[in-house]
C-alpha cells in the first residue's frame, strides 16, 4: 500500500437516506432515524479511499451503514447523494453514480466483484460452479467457451474446490464452500476491487480460518484491493491495513488497524475493543 499513489476507490460524501428528509433532520437524529419525520440515514456524509493493494476494513455493528455503503457501491442500492471514483472507469474523473445502464454492467462485471454474506444472493444455486464462474465471463463480453472452462479451473484451484466438482451446483455444498465458489466467481474477470461483505458470518470458526487464508492468498496472488466489512474484530485484524470504524451511517473512527485497535479513540470503537477482551 503507497498512500502517494492514486486510489483505486475514492467516495465522496455517500449518503442514502431512507425517507423525504426535513429541515430537522441532522439536529434531530436519534441514532441514525430524525425523531420528526422518521426519515432514516442509512449512510450519512461517508468519504473514503481504497490504495491498490489494500485491504481497507469496515467495521460496526448491525444497522451501521456497512452493507449500505458496499451494496451502493455495487449498484444494489441506489444512493441519494454523493460521488465515487474508481481509478479503472474514466481515469477516475466521472461518478460511477452518474453512469448509464451500460456502464454501470460494465463496472460491475469488469472492474468490481462483490462477495454477500448470503451467498444465495452472490451465485446461481441451481447452476455447475463452473457455470457460475462462466455466466460472469460471459457478462463481461467474452464468448469462447475453451477459455471460461481452463479460466474456471484456475479459479477453482485457486479457492482450493477440486475441479473434478467443478460441475456440481452450489446447492449441494456447505456454507464455506458456497462462499468460495462466490470468492472464484467475484475474481473471474480480474476486478481491481474486491467487495467482501461479512462473509465469515455463520460460517463455523475452523472453516472461517479457512477462508480468513484463503483471502489473504488471494490477495498476495493477485494484488487486488479488498473493501472488507466485519462486524468480527478479529476478522478485521487478521486482514486489514486500515480500518473504518462506522455507527450510525457515519464514520466515527478511521486509521491503520493495529492504530485503531491498539489505542481506540472514540467511545464506539472503545467499546467494541473491550468488549473482545
Amino acid at each position: 500500500m503507497n498512500l502517494q499513489e492514486k486510489p483505486v476507490l475514492k467516495i465522496q460524501n455517500l449518503t442514502v437516506r431512507y425517507g423525504d428528509g426535513c429541515p430537522e433532520c441532522q439536529n434531530s437524529l436519534e441514532k441514525n432515524r430524525c425523531s420528526k419525520c422518521g426519515t432514516v440515514w442509512a449512510a450519512n456524509e461517508v468519504s473514503l479511499e481504497v490504495y491498490p493493494g489494500e485491504v481497507l476494513g469496515i467495521v460496526g455493528e448491525s444497522g451501521s451503514g456497512k452493507s449500505t455503503l458496499m451494496k451502493s457501491l455495487y449498484f444494489d442500492f441506489e444512493p441519494t447523494s454523493g460521488s465515487a471514483y474508481l481509478q479503472d472507469y474514466k481515469n477516475g474523473e466521472k461518478n460511477i453514480w452518474e453512469a448509464s445502464a451500460a456502464e454501470r454492467r460494465m463496472i460491475r462485471n469488469n472492474l468490481m466483484g462483490m462477495v454477500y454474506q448470503n451467498p444465495i444472493l452472490g451465485l446461481r444455486m441451481d447452476y455447475s460452479s463452473a457455470s457460475n464462474i462462466a455466466e460472469k465471463i460471459i457478462s463481461a463480453g467474452s464468448r469462447n467457451a475453451g477459455q471460461m472452462t481452463e479460466r474456471a479451473k484456475e479459479l477453482l484451484k485457486a479457492v482450493e474446490i477440486l475441479t473434478s466438482r467443478m460441475g456440481e451446483a452450489p446447492k449441494n455444498f456447505s456454507g464455506g464452500m458456497q462462499q468460495r465458489v462466490q470468492i472464484s466467481k467475484a475474481l473471474a474477470n480480474n476486478p481491481s476491487l474486491l467487495l467482501l461483505d461479512e462473509v465469515t458470518t455463520g460460517l463455523d470458526l475452523s472453516v472461517q480460518a479457512k477462508v480468513l487464508d484463503l483471502i489473504r492468498k488471494i490477495k498476495a496472488q493477485y494484488g487486488i484491493s479488498i473493501l472488507l466489512v466485519s462486524h468480527d474484530l478479529a476478522v478485521i485484524r487478521m486482514l486489514a491495513d486500515r480500518t473504518i470504524v462506522m455507527l450510525d451511517g457515519r464514520i466515527v473512527e478511521s486509521g491503520l488497524t493495529d492504530q485503531v485497535l491498539e489505542d481506540p479513540q472514540h467511545a464506539y470503537t472503545q467499546q467494541l475493543v473491550h468488549s473482545l477482551l
